[in-house]
């Protein structure tokens, strides 16, 4: 079972093909070209170099943020034209829960933080579950002083893992935490295949019509529009699924009526 995933929720854009068996090919861009430009050719690259055919996937996995509002779009939307052009299931898994996931064994207390711009940062706590991680707060956007603050409060040893703990180290200091890898700083395609693999063998499966970027807050363009009188009306973009962040190895859950 092939799967391809796609994550452009940062500056780093990165694609990848894996199966039960393991990686099969990826591809990552730090810098240089933007999301649109790269995402596209290298699903194409990927497929020419490991000899994988489009036909053969059995699904399409996206990160669905929170993060950059164009780069979201461009991978959603990229997501979805090749899983409704190949009538395969697609699934979308938040950005946070791939960096999370990436330092899942870790026996402290979890906290994902990549950059939001503005001062910003994103931001969700995990602690360890058989198989994976388990989520316990909302997708929320923080000044870095206020989650210093929430991090003191919950008075034990917390694990951050981001790019955004990586920027506000300083402003983040205060609490007894540890700092991640930069190695593991940005979300990555390999993780989302990883991950979409389970969902995939449980039919957990999302509707490409209804599939939408997971935002926590408004873009920079509604907020100048709002503040010159624009009425801005948007659909439901929040789409959050269940609070489990399970690897194959992780115990089969299906979800509730009505979670999301």
């Amino acid at each position: 079972m092939l799967v391809l995933g796609i994550e452009t929720s940062t500056p780093v854009s990165s694609v990848a093909i894996g199966s039960e068996q393991g990686l099969v090919a990826s591809m990552l861009l730090a810098r240089g070209r933007g999301h649109a430009e790269f995402v596209v050719p290298a699903v194409g690259a990927l497929c020419e170099q490991s000899g994988v055919d489009l036909g053969s996937l059995a699904g399409v996995a996206v990160g669905l943020g929170p993060g950059l509002f164009t780069g979201l779009r461009v991978g959603v939307a990229t997501a979805k034209t090749i899983a409704q052009a190949l009538s395969r299931p697609i699934i979308g898994i938040p950005s946070l829960d791939l960096l999370a996931f990436a330092v899942r064994y870790s026996p402290r207390l979890i906290c994902a933080c990549a950059d939001a711009k503005r001062g910003e940062v994103f931001a969700a706590f995990y602690r360890r579950a058989p198989g994976g991680v388990q989520r316990e707060s909302e997708y929320s956007a923080w000044a870095p002083e206020r989650l210093a603050v929430e991090v003191a409060a919950r008075a034990e040893e917390v694990l951050f893992v981001g790019s955004g703990a990586l920027l506000y180290r300083d402003r983040l200091a205060g609490g007894c935490f540890e700092i991640a890898a930069v190695s593991e700083a940005f979300p990555r395609a390999e993780a989302l295949v990883g991950l979409a693999m389970a969902r995939l063998e449980r039919e957990e499966y999302d509707s490409a019509l209804d599939l939408e970027p997971l935002y926590v807050r408004r873009a920079d363009a509604e907020i100048n529009w709002e503040e010159r009188g624009a009425l801005i009306r948007r659909p439901e973009r929040v789409k959050i699924p269940g609070r489990a962040v399970e690897g194959n190895g992780g115990r089969a859950r299906r979800r509730r009526k009505g979670e999301r």
